[in-house]
Order: structure tokens, then sequence, then C-alpha cells
């Protein structure tokens, strides 16, 4: 490789991370940071890694945007026939990382996924744009496809079809809710001796919280 890429690395200094700066509540904590991000004017803020595996036991990645948070989990949607919905079914053990670089912030999400119901999915899918709502009906998600041409073309014929009146809900469409059981905080740090904290949830429903080694 033409490229060394072991020399590239930099320092992290942007901020540290203690326990006393840290909510109870890591929905509350993870929502700070979200702001933050979002007032740091990142390009995707929303943007996550959806890691799922297949029944072979091999893990696929994807970026996707997360639509919704809250006390109860983290959602996201998808065409139901792709390939990360259909491992999903066969094994609802998921990962999520939001990759926040220019802060120096990495949050991991361990945990389970399962279908929302599907008046929220019809509720979500009516609030999106036009063109949006056409790409889910045109786009067979992770088959294949011969030319973008084809792809287009089927685009075209979509928009035809739905031209007048709304654009219906595909029946292959929907959202995934990760109520998680593990949500990790990570904060770089000088010398990479990071920040990183660990929430797990106990049985009684709380969260516990320790620091880990970097």
């Amino acid at each position: 490789m033409s490229v060394n890429v072991a020399d590239i690395r930099r320092s992290y200094v942007k901020d540290k991370l203690d326990l006393d700066k840290l909510n109870a509540d890591p929905f509350v904590q993870f929502e700070a940071w979200l702001k933050d991000a979002i007032a740091a004017e990142l390009p995707d803020p929303t943007a996550m890694c959806v890691a799922s595996v297949d029944a072979d036991g091999q893990p696929s990645q994807r970026l996707v945007l997360l639509k919704d948070v809250s006390s109860n989990g983290f959602v996201f949607y998808t065409n139901l026939g792709s390939r990360k919905a259909q491992e999903l079914a066969g094994n609802p053990k998921v990962c999520l990382h939001f990759p926040w670089h220019p802060l120096e912030r990495q949050v991991i999400v361990y945990g389970i996924a399962e279908r929302v119901p599907t008046s929220q999915v019809l509720h979500y899918f009516t609030s999106r744009p036009k063109e949006s709502q056409l790409a889910a009906w045109a786009s067979e998600q992770s088959r294949p496809v011969s030319t973008r041409l084809a792809l287009m073309q089927k685009f075209a014929e979509i928009k035809h079809k739905f031209e007048h009146g709304e654009i219906p809900v595909p029946s292959f469409w929907g959202g995934f809710l990760v109520k998680p059981h593990k949500i990790e905080f990570w904060q770089g740090g000088e010398h990479r001796l990071h920040d990183r904290f660990m929430y797990s949830k106990q049985a009684d429903g709380h969260w516990s919280i320790e620091r880990l080694c970097p």
C-alpha cells in the first residue's frame, strides 16, 4: 500500500468524561450528546451504524438514520426484505454505533430489535418527503439490480402510478425498535487513555454505571 496508514493518528484533547458528569439515565445522557452533535452541525448527526449477524454467524453493518429515541429504545425504518431486516428476523441481537468523531465521542448500544407497530410505521412513512416514499416502493433493497438506469426507470414507473393521491405504505416496509441492555459512552482522552463508561440495565429496570479501561 502506498499510504502508510500506521502513521495516521491524532491526539484526543477536546474533553474529559467523569462519573459525576454522567446522568443516571443513559437516555438523558444520550439526548444531551445528540444535542451537542446537532449544535456542532456535524454531518448526519443521527447517522448510526447498525450491526447484525446472519445464520452463519457473519456480521454485517450499514449506516442508517435514527428516527426516534425514548426510554423504550432507538427506532429506525427499513425495507423488510433487506439484508439487515432478514438477519434481525433470524437473530434480533443488534449493536448500534454513533460515531461523532469531530467531538471525539462515540456511543455504542447493545440490545434486542423488535418490529414497531403498524400504526407507528404509517405515521412515520406519511411524514417522509414524497420522493422518499416513492423510493421505498421502487427499491428492492439489498437485491441485485442490472444498472442504475433500470432503478431510475422503476422509480419513474412508481412515480407515474402514484401520480394522484396519497402514496400507501408498502407491505414490505417497516421499522425496528432496539431495546438496549447496555449503552457505552466514549470520550477521547490524552495518550489514548480514553474515558469509557458502560450503563448496564439491571433486573429491576435501573441502570448501573461502571468505568472501563480504554
